[in-house]
């Protein structure tokens, strides 16, 4: 059946501990850290060493399970019999696993479900890290199930509710949290649960059926692409901002104007400034990079002397993981080109002014205008500046968006449109995307440039639908004129066979043609010269008396009958189906 016992472990003696023998039992006595006197048996070790046995306070259950392995449960009790108690459990569920009727798994599974929640959240954090997640990523979602837990009272995997769940979001929807937000909540918590049921801590994941929120329906955030005359402006006015605002007088009279005279030194570096801005709006723009991936960027992941150039982004820096070669345009190549090589010279020229000035002599004391380094000697190596390998390209700041909000102040461009859609970092992705679209791209090429997983994703987020030249497309459409003049008109043109519509000129190829030797040409012919006698005799009525009674017909109507019956060829059914039944 098994047994409860309470488990010994033997320590070294405490520090201060006498050994004194007593019943004839060796014992050590010392006192503890609340200098209360204690004692315990004392055994040999393996070393030859004194060392102090320690029993554990609560009972250890010992017992066989359904596989037949011996296994050691802790079953927290003090009493004895309430441990006996738990034994008898353990063995009711190994009976039920041997004789079938419970899997080893289900079994598994009891023992998960008591055990407190936080250390399945923390093996699954742990999980995550080793799959490589950020580690901010991995901050973010501990959060989130953190949260959830606290609030819906989850201590355990027991306690896992979906309910629950879908309660506490629609608490947080009455609150004003977005549908994006509640869904980011749901969908840690769906991670969690799928991961518990591929590990075997849950048979199924309990939050599975949580409904997720139309992020279409409620959408928080809605961002807009910008035109292509609103690109220059931007980028004009982040190039020039930063010296503009060095030189604007802050007060007296001609507050406001940029009048300020600066040193040189200071103007070359906002400059600098500027041009470096400028450029990390290009290349967000017509690369399609989030803001964090551009960041990563070092000069090692440039090859801007390939045909066509290019860059590429490792997978640790990328949203999906997956790494991207990615290339670029002429234009921006050579800008890039020409900003690593004055930033490889800017790099290079502070150790070498650091340089002269540890090492110029000490009677030489000569200095340049406003203070500068004019008369030093700088020794720059002859070969061309380079940065190293994993030398950032950029410096991104952490509040671009506070920067491009006041670049587009000054360059006129409202931050949010008649719709309600504004314009941040990550819009500048979408205006590459609209780009693509407006340029004739197409849609699957698009979706590989902006490194989507689906080409909806690439064509109804991130395309602009306003900027796309709607109207030339209905250009590209055929011209469909209607027929001149009235109604009458037309109906007499078409009678006559002067409108040049499809129909007469479709007409003739599909009639049969009465130069052709067949039964019903012979008969046509017939009728011809039946019908022009006809006219010849001016004989239009059906009938010779004006009343209506059966009387002779006319002779245009004998000879139509007369043709019938006496030509040369046998009549047909065509013909007689023409005739009355009368």
């Amino acid at each position: 059946m098994g047994a409860v016992f309470k488990k010994t472990v033997t320590k070294p003696l405490p520090a201060g501990a006498k050994i004194i023998v007593r019943k004839g039992q060796r014992l050590a006595e010392w006192l503890d850290a609340k200098a209360k006197r204690r004692t315990a048996p004392v055994t040999v070790g393996k070393d030859g060493t004194d060392r102090i046995v320690i029993t554990a306070r609560t009972y250890t259950a010992k017992y066989r399970d359904g596989a037949g392995i011996v296994r050691e449960v802790a079953t927290g009790c003090r009493d004895e019999t309430a441990a006996r108690s738990m034994l008898t459990e353990l063995g009711k569920r190994a009976d039920k696993v041997r004789s079938g009727i419970r899997s080893g798994a289900e079994d598994a599974i009891i023992d998960h479900q008591t055990a407190p929640l936080a250390e399945h959240v923390g093996a699954y954090i742990d999980h995550q890290r080793a799959k490589g997640i950020t580690e901010r990523q991995i901050v973010d979602v501990r959060s989130r199930i953190d949260r959830v837990a606290q609030d819906c009272g989850f201590n355990r995997l027991a306690d896992l509710s979906g309910t629950a769940l879908e309660k506490w979001l629609a608490m947080r929807q009455a609150e004003g949290m977005g549908a994006r937000s509640r869904n980011v909540y749901r969908g840690a918590w769906l991670g969690f649960g799928n991961w518990c049921v591929k590990t075997g801590r849950l048979l199924s994941n309990p939050v599975a059926n949580v409904p997720k929120a139309d992020e279409h329906a409620d959408r928080r955030r809605q961002r807009r692409a910008l035109a292509e005359d609103e690109l220059r402006r931007l980028l004009d006015v982040a190039r020039r901002r930063p010296l503009v605002d060095a030189m604007r007088i802050s007060r007296g009279k001609r507050k406001g104007e940029a009048v300020a005279v600066l040193r040189e030194e200071t103007r070359r570096r906002l400059e600098r400034l500027g041009r470096e801005r400028a450029l990390i709006y290009k290349t967000l723009v017509l690369t399609g990079l989030r803001k964090g991936e551009l960041a990563s960027l070092t000069a090692g992941q440039l090859v801007l002397d390939a045909d066509p150039p290019f860059l590429v982004l490792d997978a640790a820096d990328e949203k999906n993981r997956e790494g991207s070669t990615m290339p670029l345009r002429a234009d921006l190549a050579a800008d890039l080109r020409q900003w690593l090589a004055d930033k490889g010279k800017a790099a290079q020229d502070v150790p070498a002014v650091a340089f002269d000035r540890e090492h110029r002599k000490p009677g030489d004391r000569r200095q340049g205008e406003a203070g500068g380094l004019a008369g030093h000697v700088l020794r720059l190596p002859a070969a061309a500046p380079t940065l190293p390998p994993d030398a950032p390209i950029f410096t991104v700041p952490a509040g671009l968006v506070r920067i491009l909000d006041r670049d587009l102040k000054l360059a006129g461009i409202p931050k949010r449109d008649d719709r309600g859609r504004t314009v941040d970092v990550h819009a500048l992705r979408h205006t590459f995307g609209t780009l693509l679209s407006k340029g004739g791209v197409a849609p699957r090429t698009a979706q590989a440039a902006m490194r989507h997983s689906t080409i909806n994703l690439t064509m109804n987020t991130y395309t602009d639908p306003r900027l796309l030249d709607v109207a030339g497309a209905m250009e590209a459409l055929p011209a469909l004129p209607l027929v001149g003049g009235s109604v009458t008109d037309a109906i007499a043109a078409r009678a006559t066979g002067t409108d040049n519509s499809a129909a007469g000129q479709f007409a003739p190829g599909f009639a049969p043609a009465t130069g052709k030797s067949c039964i019903l040409g012979s008969i046509l012919d017939k009728v011809r010269g039946a019908a022009d006698e006809s006219r010849e005799a001016g004989a239009v009525a059906a009938s010779a008396y004006p009343v209506k009674r059966k009387d002779p017909l006319t002779r245009a109507v004998n000879g139509l009958l007369k043709v019938e019956t006496t030509g040369i060829e046998p009549a047909t059914s065509c013909l007689q189906s023409r005739r009355s039944p009368n």
